[in-house]
């Protein structure tokens, strides 16, 4: 069966609207391109159709070549908002994709490749984001790293560093330099996981930035209100995208992945574009605070 699906309103049955493990062996080095995976994740090229929810929006969106942040960007764009999408430099290719894609179709978006673990890198984003968009009012924090590793003796503390530079410290740089450009009304969106709230042994490090994470929006929240800023959160369970088969899990857990979960697959990425919209936008503007998980049936506790 094919990973994409053209009409995202068409009723079916969701155990088999998308592939269903197992997959065969796809080891690819960090950070890994979405081009390259079998199945392709659909991230909404095809399948998500735009309501015009966030027209004249701006949004800066990290991790928004592929995954989740590519599904993310190609959601806003159809909705109606300008898009900055950041990344890596070696993830240039799979930007390439979605920016040809989107402006192929009318849309606003720019790519402001770089390192989110230099603090000077992440100012500089929030503020040419602003600048370039004309104004900025969400932002989603996104990028990520995971690492598997069987035991905390396999984990170097260049990794642990890493990781949580990248998923908590890149984060607090960029909503403390994104805070106070924002008007009333902007919007907040960070990526936490299912694994904040029941952590896997082999994600040790990974899981905790995530629990960071959720701790850090609910407390940022109360904040950012007073702005009338909302900040929220995001928990994805299983997702089919690059983040797994480039070192996030072990190749027998990729082959087999989301197969444990009543779904009986992984999430793709299309399937949580909704969530971002809703919280960007004025429908879910009494949402402040909170988590909206999205596990496929094993939801977090």
């Amino acid at each position: 069966m094919s990973g994409k699906t053209r009409n995202q309103w068409e009723m079916r049955d969701p155990r088999d609207q998308y592939p269903q493990p197992p997959f065969p062996e796809q080891p690819q080095p960090k950070p890994g391109e979405a081009r390259r995976m079998e199945p392709q994740p659909d991230h909404g090229e095809e399948s998500y159709v735009g309501l015009g929810r966030l027209k004249g929006r701006h949004a800066l969106i990290t991790g928004g070549d592929s995954g989740i942040g590519r599904a993310a960007a190609i959601a806003y764009v159809r909705e109606g908002a300008s898009v900055v999408i950041n990344y890596l430099p070696d993830e240039q290719a799979d930007a390439d994709e979605v920016i040809e894609l989107l402006r192929k179709e009318g849309g606003t978006i720019h790519a402001m490749p770089g390192d989110l673990k230099d603090e000077a890198f992440c100012e500089k984003l929030v503020a040419d984001s602003a600048e370039k968009l004309g104004g900025l009012d969400i932002v989603v924090n996104n990028a990520g790293k995971q690492v598997s590793q069987p035991s905390i003796l396999d984990i170097t503390t260049e990794q642990f560093v890493d990781t949580f530079r990248t998923n908590v410290f890149a984060m607090f740089w960029i909503c403390k330099a994104a805070l106070p450009l924002m008007p009333p009304g902007g919007s907040i969106i960070n990526v936490s996981s299912v694994q904040g709230y029941k952590p896997s042994a082999n994600l040790l490090d990974y899981a905790s930035t995530k629990g960071a994470i959720l701790n850090f929006t609910k407390a940022l929240a109360e904040q950012a209100i007073e702005h009338g800023v909302r900040v929220n959160a995001v928990a994805p369970g299983p997702f089919w995208t690059v983040l797994q088969p480039s070192g996030g899990q072990p190749q027998e857990k990729v082959q087999h992945f989301g197969e444990g979960h009543p779904m009986g697959r992984p999430g793709q990425p299309a399937e949580i574009a909704s969530a971002f919209v809703f919280l960007a936008s004025q429908e879910g503007g009494y949402m402040v605070g909170e988590t909206i998980g999205v596990a496929g049936g094993n939801p977090a506790e």
